[in-house]
């Protein structure tokens, strides 16, 4: 399965805040936003990614994360010159995807909860359609809605209805096979001129091809467009973390947990940030998980 993270649009809700970065590169709490979504795609088992975002901003997103090999995995760039829609992504992500599988995860979504990685890697192993996954909302109407029957199945998918037939509503985080590019390519644009993602998924509704994983109780799942979203998941992480003693999205420790590096280059990464707390977190699991190995 390949990744990819759509971390472009010009975040006009953050500004003045988002005016001359990414709002993607603002930090939630203490590490930069792209840090949740690329965690998750690692926690799938993703291994090639494809970041896309802003002319403006693509060559940041390669300064603060590189090609990916000191994390085990392949990351790769592309440039969405207007937020022409989600579904975009399939189209400019095209070569990316090939004839795989793939995920597309939003970059200002965060997502944590327990045996998500079990989840996601059950998930990603039987696509036949699309995946999406929902979640419980106390004000539907400003989502995309699932609609599921008395047996749970999907039936309808709605955007923003003034009227919702459920309090579901569908993530920032989907998995499709790889006719997504085909169907990406044969929509109609939107009234706005977008390629819509819920579009695409009424699409393989249509066909019989979509289910939906729905997250549930226990879950918490964040979406950071406005100001005060985005001081609200920064509280989360923070709270979480300290309370727990662990960093969530902390992708050196992803890549160690997935197998994706081993001990010693985990230490060399926290290493490099040893004056923060952050450095020493990645250095002191890197040691425990050596330990573990050794015994």
């Amino acid at each position: 399965m390949k990744g990819i993270i759509l971390a472009g649009g010009s975040g006009t809700r953050l500004h003045p805040t988002t005016l001359s970065i990414s709002k993607q590169l603002l930090p939630v709490y203490n590490k930069p936003m792209i840090y949740y979504p690329l965690s998750v795609l690692m926690l799938a088992g993703i291994r090639e990614i494809l970041i896309i975002s802003t002319p403006r901003d693509v060559a940041l997103f390669k300064d603060l994360l590189g090609g990916g090999a000191s994390l085990g995995i392949d990351l790769s760039y592309a440039e969405q010159p207007e937020p022409n829609g989600l579904a975009e992504a399939f189209v400019i992500g095209a070569d990316h995807i090939g004839n795989d599988t793939c995920a597309l995860i939003l970059g200002d979504n965060i997502f944590h909860g327990p045996v998500f990685s079990s989840v996601l890697q059950e998930n990603a192993e039987c696509v036949d359609g699309c995946v999406l996954f929902g979640y419980p909302v106390s004000d539907p109407a400003r989502y995309g809605i699932a609609v599921r029957d008395s047996e749970e199945r999907l039936v309808g998918l709605e955007e923003k209805p003034a009227d919702p037939k459920s309090n579901c509503a569908v993530t920032g985080l989907y998995f499709y096979d790889s006719e997504v590019v085909d169907i990406a390519r044969d929509l109609v644009p939107s009234e706005r001129g977008e390629l819509e993602i819920t579009d695409v998924n009424r699409v393989y509704l249509k066909n019989g091809k979509a289910r939906l994983v729905d997250l549930g109780r226990g879950f918490a799942w964040l979406d950071t467009g406005t100001h005060d979203a985005l001081l609200q998941a920064c509280t989360y992480v923070q709270t979480m973390e300290q309370r727990q003693g662990i960093r969530i999205a902390c992708l050196e420790e992803v890549a160690l947990r997935m197998g994706f590096i081993d001990a010693e280059a985990c230490y060399r990464l926290g290493a490099r940030l040893s004056g923060t707390e952050y450095g020493r977190y990645v250095m002191d699991i890197a040691g425990e998980h050596a330990s573990v190995v050794a015994r």
